[in-house]
């Protein structure tokens, strides 16, 4: 199993978070995983992408240039990432934020309202979290207890609360559609 990912959107969406907990939740499922993240001229506000890989083979790269599966969180994310995505591969678009539509037809779009799924849950900054949760469940490349059981590893100062918010955030986004 490879499953080569790229996180994408605006610095403060939590890109790069959900990347190290996509990363940690594999490794806590015994694959091997790499992490490599990348960032515009400013950070809040600015771009934001990271490069996440999960497989069961040793990782050659940390460098996904042709990803299997892009997480659109933003507008400008979408035109930069389509055409880079492999045949056959998947785009999960943030449909809160991003109103335009893929071009290509030989790949599977998942439209996820993250922010407004985050919302309801009364905090915009989980809107990583429900993607990963989608995530987790249109590829099946991890797992949404994997993914729960790495929040306290990646957010080591957060309270309790804020650990339980994010996995009702994943779970919400796993059972969106």
């Amino acid at each position: 199993m490879y499953q080569g990912i790229k996180i994408s959107g605006f610095g403060g969406q939590g890109v790069v978070s959900a990347g190290v907990l996509l990363a940690n939740a594999g490794m806590l499922e015994g694959l091997n995983v790499s992490l490599f993240p990348a960032y515009g001229a400013e950070m809040r506000g600015g771009t934001a992408n990271c490069s996440v890989v999960i497989s069961s083979d040793e990782v050659a790269s940390p460098i996904v240039s042709r990803p299997d599966t892009v997480i659109v969180m933003n507008e400008p994310s979408l035109a930069r990432w389509e055409n880079e995505i492999v045949p056959g591969g998947m785009m999960i678009i943030n449909s809160s934020l991003v109103n335009s539509k893929p071009t290509r037809k030989d790949i599977k779009v998942v439209y996820t309202p993250c922010n407004q799924l985050a919302q309801e849950l009364g905090s915009l900054k989980m809107a990583n979290a429900v993607v990963l949760g989608a995530f987790a469940k249109h590829t099946g490349a991890i797992s949404t207890e994997a993914l729960i059981k790495a929040l306290p590893k990646v957010y080591k100062k957060a309270k309790p609360e804020m650990l339980e918010l994010n996995a009702k955030a994943i779970k919400k986004g796993f059972d969106h559609k």
